[in-house]
């Protein structure tokens, strides 16, 4: 099969000043891309700023032949963001893909944490993935094309001690994705996530240096660069890590429909070992089969 290629397209990189949206930026600047490298570059937990950052990146594109704009517009400022959107449209002309990664970390046990450090982390990575999204969101329905790759983390999926912040605005990027990935599909818009594990300087406090050395942000990139090409899904989860690749996927179990009459706590407790059977289970997609079969339960039939 013919390699993947960008050329002609444009794309939006949030967070590429470093780490993994530097190495998306870079890579889409390979395969033909013009970029618009969006970085704030503030410090880890969001605090300071400086375009210096970004403007690396545009340098390391341009040395490489591409074609690249830097921007330093926080993804939470919706002022920045249609700067952002506008520079893209002003030098281009077209945007046909947003690399949504720009994120922050302010860790603590949900004891500890004060409610500024949850919302200014819900803000970030949630917000300032919606912002951009709804910026090109029309640009990408007129054009009948668009590919949308937001991030999520196992930690939104799965959980992690000290991450209630982070995990909640991570599991809520997927709720946002699986309801616009319906919405943008007639236009040829997909909505795709990531969930990486990389070695970034989010990380590189939390494990030993032997393997962060196997969790490099390039070995990331590749399922991102799928999930924004031509032939890519809409609405799949992808895991990536250290060359790795899987999907993560919501189930719902065959469960057992109970009535009405006479419904009562008891009986769902009753219950409770077939409910949560897997055998059969399947994924869960709204309007799909299990989703009618949901409402055909609700229905009685």
């Amino acid at each position: 099969m013919a390699d993947i290629r960008f050329d002609g397209k444009v794309a939006i990189v949030t967070g590429a000043g470093g780490g993994l949206g530097r190495q998306h930026a870079l890579e889409l600047a390979r395969r033909g891309a013009k970029v618009v490298v969006n970085d704030l570059g503030g410090s880890m937990d969001g605090s300071g700023g400086s375009s210096e950052a970004a403007m690396k990146v545009v340098e390391e594109i341009k040395a490489l032949g591409g074609e690249a704009i830097a921007n330093g517009s926080s993804v939470t400022d919706d002022a920045g963001v249609a700067l952002m959107v506008k520079q893209a449209m002003d030098q281009w002309g077209r945007i046909d893909i947003l690399i949504a990664n720009a994120g922050v970390l302010r860790d603590k046990s949900f004891s500890k944490m004060d409610m500024p450090d949850f919302e200014f982390v819900l803000n970030v990575h949630l917000m300032g993935t919606v912002k951009p999204v709804k910026a090109v969101w029309e640009i990408m329905k007129a054009q009948n094309y668009g590919r949308i790759v937001v991030t999520t983390s196992s930690s939104g999926l799965y959980g992690n001690f000290g991450q209630s912040n982070y995990g909640a605005a991570k599991l809520g990027i997927v709720g946002f994705m699986n309801t616009i990935k319906l919405e943008g599909q007639k236009n040829g818009v997909h909505v795709n996530a990531i969930s990486p594990v990389a070695a970034t300087r989010m990380t590189e406090g939390l494990m030993p240096p032997e393997v962060l050395e196997k969790l490099k942000p390039e070995y990331v990139t590749p399922g991102v660069i799928y999930l924004a090409s031509d032939e890519a899904p809409t609405g799949a989860i992808l895991t990536a890590g250290a060359g790795a690749f899987a999907l993560s996927r919501i189930y719902e179990t065959e469960g057992v429909y109970l009535g009405e009459n006479g419904l009562s706590a008891e009986e769902v407790r009753d219950s409770w070992g077939q409910i949560s059977d897997e055998t059969g289970q399947k994924p869960y997609f709204a309007g799909g089969e299990q989703g009618q079969k949901f409402f055909r339960k609700m229905a009685g039939g």
